[in-house]
């Protein structure tokens, strides 16, 4: 069957001019996050993809350190922010978008089926009538195939579930920002057992996504540094994934990748920032309201993950 999403996008790749668009990096170590400030460099219009809220579970203490590097790069470049962009609900980071937004304005966007997250973790954490699980705390939900721009950069949407209902990859020039559903060859895949992942989905976005041209350059959200590898590193292309991914790589049936992805998912423990981070995040990276004294809380459920 004819996908033709990707067959749009593999055009706009093959048009796009090697190299564009601009793309800066933002490696925050403690969540192993990497976010990016992705610009047309003729019209200096920007977006910022999976920002990083600094949260200290043991104080309960939030700061702005990585978003505020984020910030001075835009003011040292001189960049106009026009999009807040998630790749899909964070289970190990809370989102900066609001508190960028509110420096620096921008739209929030995220995929659709951002509401199904928010149905199935508005119940976990007892969220109430105050929360609507309609996807209304964003400004923008994508749907597959949805196009749009940044400044004169042509951008892509591809749903692209399976690690979550809600991933995405955006498709930006030449490049693709692929979120959790894979890392670099030598680590391999996203987990598929959250509530709403599902292993044989994430095989076939993984082909999906591997399905675009060769040189496509491939660019994760996270590196956790294997043990083999001393440094950190986030860019690889769609060849190299397909020749070399440890979990997907060609050759890698969807039934034997199904049976190795629960098999390892069933040995991982929870993130150590999903209950804080998923709670924020399902609100588009806003707390949830204060209680009567005037404090915010986060809920901690017990047993039930």
């Amino acid at each position: 069957m004819r996908d033709k999403v990707i067959e749009f996008a593999t055009k706009q790749i093959e048009s796009a001019q090697q190299g564009v668009p601009q793309i800066e990096s933002f490696f925050d170590k403690p969540t192993n996050t990497v976010s990016y400030v992705v610009h047309d460099p003729v019209t200096k219009r920007a977006a910022i993809i999976d920002s990083v809220l600094d949260y200290d579970p043991a104080s309960g203490r939030t700061n702005t350190g990585s978003a505020d590097a984020i910030l001075e790069y835009l003011s040292e470049h001189g960049l106009v922010v026009e999009w807040l962009m998630e790749t899909h609900a964070h289970a190990d980071h809370l989102s900066a978008a609001p508190y960028i937004q509110k420096k620096l304005g921008g739209k929030i966007a995220i995929g659709e089926h951002i509401t199904t997250v928010q149905n199935v973790f508005g119940k976990l954490f007892n969220a109430g009538s105050e929360f609507q699980r309609d996807g209304s705390d964003f400004d923008v939900l994508w749907k597959d195939g949805d196009q749009f721009q940044i400044g004169d950069l042509d951008v892509t949407v591809l749903h692209v579930p399976g690690h979550t209902p809600a991933c995405i990859a955006y498709v930006i020039g030449d490049a693709v920002f692929v979120g959790d559903t894979m890392f670099m060859p030598d680590y391999g895949t996203a987990r598929a057992d959250f509530p709403g992942g599902d292993a044989r989905t994430l095989f076939r976005s993984l082909r999906r996504i591997l399905s675009l041209p060769p040189t496509t350059r491939l660019f994760m959200c996270h590196d956790y540094l294997p043990k083999d590898r001393s440094e950190y590193v986030w860019q690889t292309t769609v060849a190299e994934q397909r020749a070399h991914n440890i979990h997907a790589h060609d050759g890698i049936s969807e039934d034997e990748f199904v049976a190795m992805r629960e098999a390892r998912d069933a040995t991982l423990a929870m993130p150590t920032l999903i209950l804080p981070s998923v709670q924020v995040n399902m609100r588009a990276g806003h707390m949830p309201p204060a209680d009567d004294n005037g404090v915010t809380y986060l809920k901690i459920p017990v047993n039930a993950v």
